[in-house]
């Protein structure tokens, strides 16, 4: 018998702003100046937010924290297009969008300074903990977005990891049970071209990420993720189609981790200075002011008040934080089980005798 071809597949990369400011009008989806110069806005809160988070672990006023320098496009452009009761299963880069989508900033600071309080989340915010674990929240979101599906209900998952997630199991599995189930999920995976201080290139000898989707029957697609504009029209076109029940969408987003992993880590070990430089030079927050100000949207006197705004916002979420009562040492045990197993009641009642409480 001959050969024959079962599949041909490709992927697209989509841009649309330029690192210069100037967009490809054919491309540039219709959105308002209130709401471009609201990811503006979202942006340079997310970089000042994570600017001060850095400064407070040097000081010893923080925990390790994993700074989003340079990944703020994707979370503000997400922020726009998704709605309010679609759920975010981040991983731990996400504040940002954590941030927009109306957890407190005081309380993400909790987590990251060590404090449990920072995963719990008011009621009407459909936002998950900060994941750790590499790749496990992609299982997660592949099961919320099974369960949207179930109750017929409209609302999306949007489930983000990095590039060395995709070199997980869980990664594997959440794409192929949510292909197979049609799970109202959107995957997106933040290629920030290094997964700690190992090389996009030695995680995969795949052209892209994004093809790996084509493996579980779904489409994927390859954004250029420091434009905000690309990446809310994949954004959009990914979460109409979960809501029309045509299932999940892999989104790869090609950025830059500007900083270190985390605050444990020195990227300057491992990272040419050249390199960072050069994607220095695509900066999203840079890019997309330059075109608001190409449009008239956008000028020093606004940079300033914005600056200044940001500024005692950041600061306020400081304040709270360090106001806040400590910790209850029951709470290691209460928040287990629905019903407290009796060899944890004891365990509680001995600690709190210990302690004193």
């Amino acid at each position: 018998m001959p050969r024959t071809t079962v599949l041909r597949a490709s992927i697209e990369r989509l841009e649309i702003l330029a690192p210069d400011g100037s967009v490809d009008g054919e491309l540039m989806p219709a959105l308002t100046d209130e709401e471009m110069t609201g990811m503006y806005r979202d942006m340079v809160r997310m970089r000042a937010y994570d600017a001060k988070a850095v400064k407070l672990q040097r000081q010893g006023r923080m925990g390790t924290w994993a700074s989003l320098k340079g990944q703020e496009a994707a979370q503000a452009a997400f922020a726009v297009a998704m709605a309010p009761e679609d759920w975010l299963v981040p991983a731990i880069r996400e504040q940002g969008l954590a941030l927009a989508r109306g957890v407190p900033g005081h309380v993400l600071y909790a987590y990251w300074a060590g404090d449990e309080r920072g995963s719990f989340f008011p009621e009407d915010v459909r936002v998950f903990p900060t994941a750790v674990p590499i790749g496990s929240q992609l299982i997660h979101g592949a099961g919320i977005g099974m369960s949207m599906r179930l109750q017929g209900q409209d609302a999306v998952a949007v489930t983000f990891g990095g590039d060395g997630s995709t070199s997980e199991g869980d990664f594997h599995e959440a794409l192929n049970f949510a292909g197979v189930f049609k799970a109202q999920t959107v995957f997106v995976i933040q290629n920030n071209q290094w997964a700690i201080s190992v090389p996009r290139v030695s995680q995969s000898a795949a052209e892209t990420l994004a093809q790996k989707a084509i493996a579980y029957g779904i489409p994927g697609i390859q954004v250029d993720g420091n434009d905000v504009f690309a990446v809310y029209v994949a954004a959009r076109e990914a979460l109409d189609r979960a809501r029309r029940g045509e299932g999940p969408t892999l989104i790869e987003s090609v950025t830059y981790r500007l900083g270190d992993h985390t605050t444990a880590d020195d990227a300057g070990r491992y990272r040419d200075p050249e390199e960072v430089a050069a994607w220095e030079t695509r900066d999203p927050i840079l890019r997309l002011r330059r075109y608001l100000e190409s449009r008239g949207l956008w000028d020093e006197p606004r940079e300033a008040a914005l600056a200044g705004e940001v500024g005692r916002w950041v600061e306020a979420q400081v304040e709270a934080l360090e106001a806040m009562p400590a910790p209850d040492p029951g709470d290691i045990f209460r928040f287990m089980y629905a019903e407290m197993p009796p060899h944890l009641a004891g365990q509680m009642h001995e600690l709190m005798e210990e302690v004193g409480s």
